[in-house]
């Protein structure tokens, strides 16, 4: 039974666990960054975190037990003379687990867990360069010093004046004439000479007698 045990066992015995957590520790010393599930992960957390403390502390002394968890010497070379600089004034905390989802088959929790300090883009504020403010002016020239508030005033007044004199002009001018329709030709009634009895008769068809 597993009463006051304050681990997880991993479902490994001693000996395979902490093989395991040594080789997961120097990958994630040499690489900065792997994959595993929340489980290992948390566990390689409490192998690895107390290795870098020590690791603050260059001296025989400290190599030695760093090397009888880690078991190898490019780890133990690179866990003093890169990751120890880097992460020297953090008081802890010198990993971070990023959850990634379930894996295929067994649905197991997936994660990433890395070193905080060798992540450059995840959770480091990055300083936005504020795009500078364009103004268009309305008027083309700039006004003289010497010339007043009233002056200024008086002088749009007028150029505003006469602008609305000239726009009637330019409205008529630009305005196409209109085309008359053309009325329809009637035919004049000519008045005849003749009398109204000749009239009569070619109406009715008569002869003239």
């Amino acid at each position: 039974m597993r009463h006051n045990k304050n681990f997880n066992h991993l479902g490994r015995q001693s000996a395979h666990r902490k093989a395991m957590l040594a080789n997961m520790a120097t990958s994630l010393i040499l690489h900065k960054r792997i994959n595993t599930t929340v489980a290992k992960a948390k566990a390689l957390k409490m192998y690895v975190e107390p290795l870098v403390t020590k690791s603050k502390e260059d001296s025989t002394h400290s190599r030695r037990v760093v090397f009888s968890y880690l078991r190898d010497k490019n780890a133990v070379t690179e866990l003093f003379r890169v990751v120890a600089p880097k992460v020297g004034d953090r008081p802890g905390g010198y990993t971070r687990i990023l959850k990634t989802g379930f894996r295929v088959g067994d649905a197991a929790d997936t994660c990433f867990i890395e070193l905080v300090d060798f992540n450059e883009t995840y959770g480091k504020d990055v300083a936005v360069a504020a795009k500078p403010k364009t103004r268009r002016s309305r008027g083309g020239a700039k006004k003289d010093a010497n010339v007043t508030d009233a002056t200024v005033v008086e002088e749009s007044a007028a150029a505003e004046g006469a602008a609305a004199e000239e726009t009637p002009k330019a409205v008529k001018k630009a305005a196409p004439k209109s085309a008359k329709p053309a009325a329809p030709k009637v035919a004049k009634s000519v008045p005849t000479k003749t009398s109204g009895a000749k009239v009569v008769a070619k109406k009715t068809g008569a002869k003239k007698a």
